[in-house]
């Protein structure tokens, strides 16, 4: 009797699951619902005869068998791609921004993923800051962008919410009376106007102690306790802390953080749709 093939639909829901660690990104990934996928995974663990995922309420992650198996899953999914590619056209291209307070140092891992879910597609970065990235997209120059909401603009789907801190290494504080040093992004930086904003409301002296010219770059300048910087907290490096509170500094409000983009072709309109679940997935 001939071995039936395994349902690549079902190799395709393990892969994005484990890539996620959820199954309502993988749903929203895949364009399909929460149920529809468990009941995928449980046909492929029942045609394998093996427990792929551990499942818990707060986490979902593979089994030894499962990370052995993910690895050929995707050789699978790339096989049948290739398989299917008769005409060889040039590979989608999706012109993305992103806003560099959005990612930071985690722009590397996001990319990675994105790329291995969409190897189909290629990706053509624009960092920048969301008001010159949004004027990009508004001019048809971007496809999509990943930014900070700004002012009255209500289009695209919101994917994360960033909480923010005036973060600092805790041993190298500015004695009390002094302006605060910032390290901070050049103007027209948003996060700098709110921050610079709520700080002369507020009637706190300050000054600029360092101007980067990346995320990265201010962190640097935190980490080396040349100044405070106001962070999305996921951003701050190592060994610094929200010294917000022991400074007396005003509350910062939290970011909103938008993925707007056209679907175009069917490529690109998936390497969307991933690009959300990983956002949202952090």
């Amino acid at each position: 009797m001939t071995e039936r093939p395994l349902d690549l639909e079902l190799v395709q829901a393990f892969v994005r699951v484990a890539e996620l660690a959820s199954f309502t990104r993988a749903a929203e990934a895949l364009g399909t619902t929460q149920a529809a996928i468990s009941l995928r995974l449980r046909k492929l663990e029942a045609r394998l005869g093996r427990s792929l995922l551990e499942r818990s309420p707060r986490h979902v992650r593979p089994t030894a068998d499962g990370v052995a198996f993910l690895e050929r899953a995707r050789r699978l999914l790339a096989a049948d791609r290739e398989a299917r590619d008769w005409r060889r056209e040039a590979p989608a291209r999706l012109r993305l921004g992103i806003s560099d307070h959005t990612t930071g140092d985690t722009l590397p891992g996001l990319l990675r993923r994105v790329a291995a879910a969409c190897p189909q597609v290629v990706f053509d970065v624009r960092m920048g800051f969301s008001r010159h990235l949004l004027d990009a997209y508004d001019s048809a120059e971007l496809d999509a962008v990943v930014v900070r909401r700004e002012g009255d603009r209500r289009d695209g789907e919101e994917v994360r919410r960033d909480a923010y801190g005036w973060f600092a290494v805790p041993e190298a504080l500015p004695p009390l009376g002094a302006p605060l040093p910032l390290a901070l992004l050049a103007a027209p930086c948003g996060v700098r106007a709110t921050a610079t904003r709520a700080l002369d409301t507020a009637g706190i002296g300050w000054r600029e102690a360092f101007v980067g010219g990346s995320v990265s770059s201010v962190a640097a300048a935190v980490a080396a306790g040349l100044a405070v910087a106001p962070l999305a907290a996921h951003l701050a490096p190592s060994g610094t802390a929200d010294v917000g509170p022991r400074l007396g500094l005003p509350p910062l409000p939290p970011a909103r953080v938008m993925l707007i983009g056209r679907a175009g072709a069917p490529p690109a309109a998936e390497a969307l749709r991933a690009l959300a679940a990983f956002l949202r997935a952090g």
